[in-house]
């Protein structure tokens, strides 16, 4: 054999083992990458969206979501599917202004958990979603963590039993209460440009009226809000003199009523209790800014009363005549406190435990209001509805009669809660809707 076969056998063996190398390597990065395949996926969030109809709301992203809706279902989607057992107990929804935890429905299926808050969250809140330390199914975990989110609109608690927007139209936006009459309505800008327009009254005929207004009145707990701006122009009784402004009316006293005096000096609420059925007893909460209470000549049940400056005249004058005020009066049967705010600001607090035997009682409040003198409706721009022949021939009392106390001016944003609100949340109110 010659040295050129030789070479040539050589070539040929070197050639087979680099071939033989070649198919391993191929089969063992075959092999590799089958495992990568199937057994090395991370297991993290994939996407958090609040659900809408007309497309999802990302609350994963960079910064906080806002406009979420105050009945949200929300859905988190894993990259693999998930012990259910890491996240039915451990994730919480905590609503920022009143640190609340929210009852939550949390249901894993799969890769996906879907997270439904089990009662309204309301408007214009900020909340905490917490999740625990989350596994998968193959074992994997990812460490507890959190997202933040505010619900749509303005700060609205839960719990509205009606809400009147006057956008256009007389309608309830939550509730059944529909206006079914208006008299000389028109629409015009409100308090600021967010807020729409303001059902304005033309202090003489002008009048709204809502069937069942009985059911908002029987309540142990119960709060009224409502911006509202007179117009003193031109709105006199027969004697050229300035007349008051009756500006909600539910069967006057027997239900409950809001008015201002002619002078602008003085507001007040008058309201029929349930001290102990049948027995009803009605009472005047009337606020002047004079700061008197129980300890310095005033009324024995009242506790606070703000003393305006620099006279109280002068300063409710410059509280309610011809500009916005935010009204707030909220009652509890439980504590019997009586409150009125404005603007936000406490301004008479009336703990009816230390009123006579005939109101301390009182457990919430009550329509007592009997045909022909009134009629379970209520009435935005006067004091009762115009059935009823409660005051009819008073020069003041008769709606019918253009020189009585027909409000005069515009009224919008009226919310009636069959709770008692807070101090926290009527500030948070007003300072989210205020110009």
């Amino acid at each position: 054999m010659n040295y050129l076969t030789l070479i040539i056998k050589a070539m040929k063996k070197q050639f087979l083992l680099i071939c033989s190398l070649i198919v391993t390597i191929a089969l063992l990065m075959g092999v590799a990458s089958c495992k990568k395949k199937s057994d090395s996926t991370t297991f993290q969030l994939s996407a958090l969206v609040a659900q809408l109809l007309g497309g999802n709301i990302d609350l994963n992203g960079a910064t906080s979501a806002n406009n979420v809706p105050s009945n949200p279902t929300i859905v988190a989607t894993f990259s693999l599917d998930v012990n259910a057992a890491s996240v039915t107990s451990g994730i919480t929804l905590l609503r920022d202004w009143d640190q609340k935890n929210i009852p939550l429905t949390v249901t894993p299926s799969g890769s996906k958990v879907t997270i439904v808050p089990n009662e309204e969250l309301g408007n214009g809140a900020l909340f905490k979603l917490t999740f625990p330390s989350v596994t998968s199914t193959d074992g994997q975990s990812i460490p507890g963590f959190f997202r933040t989110f505010t619900t749509i609109g303005t700060f609205v608690p839960a719990g509205q039993i009606a809400y009147w927007n006057f956008e256009g139209n007389v309608n309830d936006q939550v509730g059944t209460f529909n206006a079914d009459s208006l008299i000389a309505i028109t629409y015009t800008p409100s308090y600021k440009a967010s807020a729409g327009t303001a059902a304005t009254f033309d202090g003489t005929t002008s009048i709204i009226e809502v069937p069942n207004g009985d059911q908002l009145s029987n309540t142990p707990q119960f709060s009224l809000c409502f911006w509202m701006k007179t117009n003193s122009v031109g709105h006199v009784d027969a004697d050229d003199k300035p007349k008051g402004h009756f500006v909600i009316g539910l069967g006057a006293f027997y239900g409950f009523q809001f008015e201002i005096y002619g002078t602008y000096e003085g507001c007040k609420i008058g309201t029929t209790y349930n001290v102990g059925d049948p027995a009803t007893n009605s009472h005047d909460t009337e606020f002047k800014g004079d700061g008197l209470t129980k300890d310095n000549g005033g009324w024995k049940a009242c506790t606070f009363c703000k003393a305006l400056t620099p006279t109280p005249a002068d300063g409710m004058v410059a509280l309610i005549k011809d500009k916005w005020a935010y009204i707030v009066f909220t009652f509890d049967g439980t504590t019997k406190l009586a409150s009125m705010y404005i603007n936000g600001e406490i301004m008479k607090i009336e703990d009816f435990t230390l009123a006579d035997p005939s109101l301390n009682a009182a457990i919430g409040m009550k329509w007592a209001g009997l045909p022909p003198d009134v009629y379970p409706r209520l009435a935005f721009g006067f004091v009762k509805s115009r059935q009823g022949s409660l005051w009819a021939t008073q020069p003041w009392g008769g709606y019918n009669l253009p020189t009585s106390n027909h409000f005069g001016g515009q009224l919008d944003d009226v919310r009636i809660f069959h709770r008692t609100l807070s101090a926290t949340e009527i500030d948070l109110m007003y300072t989210s809707e205020k110009p």
